[in-house]
């Protein structure tokens, strides 16, 4: 099952492949993507992506995650769950929002 491409992103909205929804922040994975509400953790910019965040994609056998940082960069992305990840034996990479979106769909494209 392949990852659906992000096809749009601006500040606050991205659109994803296969969705007809508008996301403000969203979680994608092969097959589905859906809205991520940073208030199911309680996820603030700052001490910011925690384990309990990306358990949901871990649980769908992802073996690379981006995470993207924000547009500016605001949201922190602790070596806790960078350590988590690896663990897991999860490739990670954090970058920009921008970077984030390119660095993923190069990974679709490349399947």
């Amino acid at each position: 099952m392949s990852s659906p491409e992000i096809a749009s992103l601006s500040w606050g909205q991205m659109k994803v492949q296969g969705s007809t929804k508008t996301y403000k922040d969203c979680k994608v994975w092969p097959g589905g993507s859906r809205a991520w509400d940073w208030r199911e953790t309680g996820t603030e910019h700052s001490p910011g992506v925690q384990p309990a965040d990306v358990e949901e994609v871990v649980q769908k056998g992802v073996q690379t995650l981006v995470i993207g940082r924000g547009m500016s960069e605001a949201l922190k992305v602790p070596p806790s769950t960078v350590e988590y990840l690896k663990k897991q034996g999860i490739d990670v990479r954090v970058l920009q929002t921008e970077q984030a979106v390119k660095e993923y769909n190069a990974l679709v494209a490349q399947d």
